[in-house]
């Protein structure tokens, strides 16, 4: 089998075999990662690029271990450092990278629609791992797994998105992988950080989250994203914490069974209690481990799944 796309642009390209796909290459790539030695050769003499133009951790992080997981040579490129800073154009710098013959080109860009930009202007597949306030597909697809592997299904369970929805491409991916995948999904947090038109999902939206965490089976809490000046859309943090932060007083009012995500980086004490995020309904480190199988999967079905 294999995908029935080139690219992984947007959550939106992906059918429901693609994701199944997916989820079950991750899963046989979990055990090259508990191996002593955790390295296979399957991508052995590939070149997988991490065009980086944005500050990131976790992914970065995990598609360079996914690379190195599976023996492809993973190379890092940033802004900084790089000929964009002497003033080349980003297509320029994508040519040139071109021709030194990558196999897939990793794209993170805080500009949206940079990612789809380059897969027209390249040969090989092109990776989004996050752009703008558009899409995280990849944050998406790990999410998705980390909710399987505890829920044990996606359909009919209720997932509560709760925060910073305005300026999160998590968010949107995550509300059209879910819903396709059946899952019923609620939007959650101030008014001034729902975006205009989000309704035409198919998402209700609340701006009291008692009224969502009752009857929520995954509660997925978003960061406030300070560097695209969203503190700027309430009055302070302590104001934000206290009527739209997860702590042990709304979690009076969960299920005995939910289970907590957040994509991180976690603003402790903000959107999130700290007892909370370390506590056991928590599984915000869950992600960070399916985010690397993920990854490897992804990897390893846009390039070495033939051979």
């Amino acid at each position: 089998m294999s995908l029935s796309v080139r690219h992984i642009l947007s959550v939106n390209d992906l059918t429901k075999k693609d994701c199944a796909l997916i989820l079950k290459t991750a899963q046989n790539m979990e055990e090259i990662s508990e191996r002593s030695v955790k390295k296979v050769p399957i991508l052995r003499g590939k070149t997988i690029l991490l065009c980086f133009f944005e500050p990131s951790t976790r992914t970065r992080t995990s598609f360079e271990i996914a690379a190195k997981r599976l023996s492809a040579d993973a190379v890092n490129i940033s802004s900084v450092g790089s000929s964009l800073s002497k003033g080349e154009t980003l297509l320029d710098t994508a040519k040139n990278l071109e021709a030194m013959n990558p196999d897939i080109l990793v794209v993170r860009h805080a500009q949206s629609g940079i990612p789809h930009l380059l897969a027209q202007a390249v040969d090989c597949p092109v990776i989004n791992a996050g752009d703008g306030m558009h899409e995280h597909p990849t944050q998406a697809l790990l999410d998705l797994m980390t909710i399987l592997k505890v829920k044990k299904r996606i359909a009919g369970l209720h997932i509560a998105i709760i925060g910073d929805i305005l300026h999160s491409r998590v968010a949107l991916s995550n509300i059209i992988l879910l819903k396709k995948m059946g899952a019923k999904v609620s939007l959650a947090g101030p008014a001034s950080m729902i975006p205009l038109g989000i309704e035409q999902f198919g998402v209700p939206i609340f701006y009291d989250i008692r009224k969502v965490i009752p009857s929520a089976d995954v509660i997925m809490m978003l960061r406030i994203q300070r560097e695209r000046e969203a503190d700027s859309f309430f009055p302070s943090l302590r104001e934000y914490s206290r009527f739209f932060g997860l702590n042990k007083e709304t979690m009076k009012h969960a299920k005995k069974d939910v289970v907590i995500l957040h994509p991180g980086p976690v603003n402790r004490g903000v959107e999130i209690a700290p007892e909370i995020a370390d506590g056991e309904h928590s599984l915000i480190l869950d992600q960070v481990t399916n985010g690397v199988a993920v990854r490897m999967a992804l990897l390893y079905l846009l390039c070495g799944a033939k051979k």
